[in-house]
């Protein structure tokens, strides 16, 4: 099987921090999004993956690199395509034509899901992964009869179903779905905001018989923006097993679960938490961190951090406020 993750655009809403690095690659209480999506294929469909295909922007050879690493720790065989301007997300899928082909599925890379049980994918020509909303109206929907799938509506403003589709599909034939992907762009067929949409392809193949199957999720989390990355990561961590930690390893410091601490991380005479996700190599000294994300070899001195986000690499000295800087960045007094 292979898996298709689209993850070309530039992740804006989460400036400073996607200035340097796509929104998939940024971190979730340690892992990055993208592996964490990955994993949740791996552990909970009944078949191996053995391709990843990812479709990418102008992000430099370095992303690829960390995606080839991924996909081979997970046993899969990386491909890379792109995708160089935005013309909606059939456009983004069809840049990896070469790559739909046989069993596929397709992930787009910006949010975090947990399966709600194991998914039956025998019999069925599409899966669509659903979850239930308070608000369809912000949502692509689908209507559902006798468990499977007859319509889909792209943001109703009438209730015809509160069932959103999350962005993750399985399709038995690959070759199928790039078939009506073709279809739209040789024949400019667009949709919302003049793009060439994924839902018009997938109501094609509806209109042509194919059988389509809904697929639950028992939780579907948000990273676009800095206050959905935040809370989600809570979100994350308030599942996941905590860390155990030895008074020594932190001397004269409080930790507060849930948190994440990164490698070789030095913490001395602080309070870190709740919702702390420090990572790899960082140095706190003297401060209080609560639900806020610290990247990789930052460095916090006498500050107190609530809800804020520090980038790799920055320095940040005798802060007492809510900040978001990005990369080598420097902030507060000078030592």
């Amino acid at each position: 099987m292979k898996l298709i993750i689209p993850m070309a655009g530039r992740g804006t809403r989460l400036r400073p921090h996607s200035l340097t690095t796509p929104k998939p690659l940024l971190p979730v209480a340690g892992p990055m999004l993208i592996e964490r999506i990955v994993y949740t294929f791996v552990t909970s469909l009944d078949r191996k993956i053995t391709d990843m295909a990812f479709i990418l922007g102008d992000f430099g050879k370095e992303v690829e690199f960390q995606l080839s690493e991924m996909a081979q720790r997970f046993g899969a065989k990386p491909a890379f395509y792109y995708q160089d301007e935005a013309l909606g997300t059939a456009h983004a899928v069809n840049c990896a034509a070469p790559s739909l082909t046989g069993e596929v599925i397709v992930a787009f890379a910006d949010t975090l899901f947990r399966m709600g049980g194991p998914v039956d994918l025998e019999g069925a020509d599409s899966v669509i992964w659903l979850m239930k909303v308070d608000d369809p109206t912000r949502f692509g929907v689908a209507v559902i009869e006798n468990n499977r799938i007859i319509r889909f509506v792209e943001k109703p403003t009438e209730p015809v179903s509160d069932m959103a589709i999350i962005g993750v599909y399985y399709f038995r034939e690959g070759e199928r779905l790039q078939k009506e992907l073709q279809y739209l762009m040789d024949n400019d067929i667009r949709g919302h905001k003049n793009e060439f949409d994924l839902t018009d392809a997938i109501d094609r193949l509806l209109q042509d018989n194919a059988m389509f199957r809904a697929a639950g999720v028992d939780e579907w989390l948000d990273f676009g923006t800095i206050p959905a990355w935040l809370s989600s990561t809570a979100s994350v961590l308030d599942r996941q097993e905590p860390q155990k930690y030895r008074e020594k390893d932190f001397p004269g410091t409080r930790i507060i679960s849930p948190c994440h601490i990164g490698k070789n991380t030095r913490i001395t005479d602080s309070v870190i938490g709740p919702y702390a996700s420090i990572g790899d190599g960082c140095t706190v000294n003297g401060s209080k961190i609560r639900n806020s994300i610290l990247r990789d070899h930052a460095v916090i001195e006498d500050s107190h951090l609530d809800n804020s986000t520090v980038g790799v690499s920055s320095i940040v000295r005798s802060c007492r406020q809510e900040i978001h800087i990005g990369d080598h960045a420097a902030i507060g007094a000078t030592p």
